[in-house]
């Protein structure tokens, strides 16, 4: 069983993954490059995805570790964060229709698994 912290990091990191799910329901690349507020948002959760698995790392490396491009992950909330002026919107666009939905399935199966 994994340690409470853990876990709270991975619901977290869940709970983004489902928002940005949500925001971009129904929604197209030229939706979210026309709309600034979604970009935000989006960014945003990803964000909060990347600084919940850099918790997740210092509180329990070993679970961290099975998770697929975590340290490529960290480094893009690093970019949100840091490199916001360089950001490239369709980059983020191509990572919600390519990857968000594997992640948001991992997040969900380590959730399971704890209880």
């Amino acid at each position: 069983m994994t340690d409470n912290r853990a876990a709270k990091y991975l619901w977290d990191a869940r709970r983004a993954a489902e928002r940005i799910a949500r925001f971009t329901s129904g929604r197209t690349c030229d939706d979210y490059l026309g709309d600034e507020m979604l970009r935000s948002a989006v960014e945003r959760q990803f964000e909060i995805i990347g600084e919940a698995f850099t918790g997740l790392r210092r509180v329990d490396s070993s679970l961290a570790a099975t998770i697929p491009d975590l340290p490529r992950i960290v480094a893009f909330r690093n970019v949100l964060i840091h490199g916001y002026a360089t950001v490239d919107s369709r980059l983020v666009w191509g990572i919600v229709e390519g990857k968000l939905a594997g992640l948001l399935a991992l997040l969900t199966r380590m959730l399971s698994d704890e209880a």
